[in-house]
């Protein structure tokens, strides 16, 4: 590590939470406030947790009482977005049936599972942390923020109450993951039989709230299976559509047009093939990088491609993880492939940011560095498309949650078998000095 580069990292070693209060400036980096055109010799202002001001550094008046941080040669983006992983160590719906609706993945969520660490250490700041795939209904998703030290699972949602607030999606799949023995259908056609089903007896569950008009006499018995249903019904709750296959894309967005939910579509392997179809229902698709052979046949035509294509076709595209399919510290590099694919540079930062929190409707707190919004961002070694590129620290709503220059965090950077007691192992070499000039 050369002394410009240590000199940095050491004078940002004091405690994240004692800055929270304290008005913060990064001066010096290039910003990317993917709200706007990047900034070269940027200052970012942050005060309680939120963004106060960015901007060029002549423009911008720097507080006498601030606390200063010059980061010159760096780049500073917002923190990353992941529209699809399954960190916490979480689980979702048993072998009892194909959907369960009711079940909510944030009473499975380990707050001290090490995969968050490992999160904070690919510069990711928000994410939609899923029930298993295998059922065509998995249950309810989690919108989670990758605070430090949470005590609950309470402490890292984006809501304060989740028993009278909705905390998430949905998440649904079809395909061959949903294609099992007894209780399940086995078809592709009596799946979505079976999904239609359940989504006309929440219509008229709906249909007797409604005419209840405030009587609890008149209310139905409460249901937990459809209440969900009804508000997947209502727009209150996004659902997340597991799919690969171009038919089962082209069920999915009958699916949205005979029931009116909003719907993301996850994976979309031969989303290439209908994007055309998937633009015109106006549905956004958070695809995956898959760059190694292997894995299930309906994702035999996944292609580098596709992120290009729908952008093309003006599809909202995003990339997610998956994790562990892929790793969360290797999340920059999705956008890098997908824009050596064909992405515009502009649509690839996008599509880990601004775009991703639109598919979760938290663009209004995160995914650009603008005024008022969470102070969640990262600073980096260098361009956020480059293979080179390393995330130097991580910060949640003012508060830093990873750093390079910790050994304790570093590690969970570079891996080793010492880490993640025994989860997850290193695939890559560690960082040499070299790669922090």
């Amino acid at each position: 590590m050369n002394v410009k580069t240590g000199l940095f990292l050491a004078c940002v070693l004091f405690s994240s939470q004692g800055l929270m209060a304290q008005t913060q400036v990064f001066k010096g980096a290039k910003i990317y406030p993917i709200s706007g055109e990047p900034i070269e010799n940027g200052v970012l202002i942050v005060k309680n947790g939120k963004i106060e001001s960015v901007g060029k550094g002549n423009d911008i008046k720097i507080p006498k009482d601030a606390v200063v941080t010059d980061i010159s040669g760096k780049v500073i983006m917002p923190g990353l977005v992941d529209t699809h992983s399954h960190i916490g160590n979480g689980d979702g719906g048993d072998g009892s049936g194909p959907l369960h609706p009711d079940v909510r993945i944030l009473d499975a969520i380990d707050v001290n599972s090490d995969t968050f660490k490992k999160a904070r250490a690919g510069g990711i700041t928000t994410v939609n942390i899923m029930p298993g795939s295998g059922h065509l209904m998995s249950g309810q998703t989690a919108y989670v923020k990758l605070r430090k030290d949470p005590r609950t699972i309470n402490d890292m949602l984006f809501v304060s109450d989740p028993i009278n607030e909705i905390a998430g999606g949905m998440k649904m799949a079809n395909g061959t993951n949903s294609l099992r023995g007894k209780p399940f259908s086995g078809t592709r056609g009596k799946s979505v039989a079976l999904v239609r089903e359940l989504f006309v007896k929440a219509q008229h569950y709906k249909s007797k709230m409604e005419a209840a008009k405030g009587d609890k006499s008149k209310l139905p018995a409460r249901d937990l299976e459809l209440e969900a249903i009804v508000q997947v019904l209502d727009g209150k709750r996004v659902v997340h559509f597991h799919t690969h296959r171009h038919d089962d894309i082209m069920t999915i967005l009958r699916l949205k047009k005979e029931f009116g939910f909003k719907v993301v579509l996850h994976h979309v392997s031969e989303g290439w093939k209908v994007a055309k179809e998937i633009a015109e229902a106006g549905v956004p698709c958070s695809i995956i990088t898959i760059d190694s052979p292997g894995g299930k046949m309906e994702a035999v035509d996944l292609i580098f491609e596709t992120g290009g294509i729908l952008e093309k076709a003006g599809v909202l595209v995003g990339y997610h993880t998956d994790d562990g399919i892929t790793d969360s510290r290797l999340f920059l590099r999705s956008a890098a492939i997908g824009f050596r694919a064909g992405m515009s540079e502009k649509k690839a930062l996008e599509s880990l940011t601004i775009a991703n929190a639109k598919m979760l409707d938290l663009d209004k707190r995160v995914g650009t560095l603008e005024k008022g919004k969470d102070a969640d961002f990262i600073i980096l070694s260098g361009n956020p498309l480059s293979v080179y590129t390393h995330v130097l620290q991580t910060w949640v709503e003012g508060q830093k949650v990873f750093d390079y220059s910790n050994p304790d965090d570093k590690k969970y950077l570079t891996g080793g078998p010492d880490v993640f007691r025994g989860e997850f192992y290193s695939h890559h070499d560690d960082l040499s000095e070299g790669d922090m000039k």
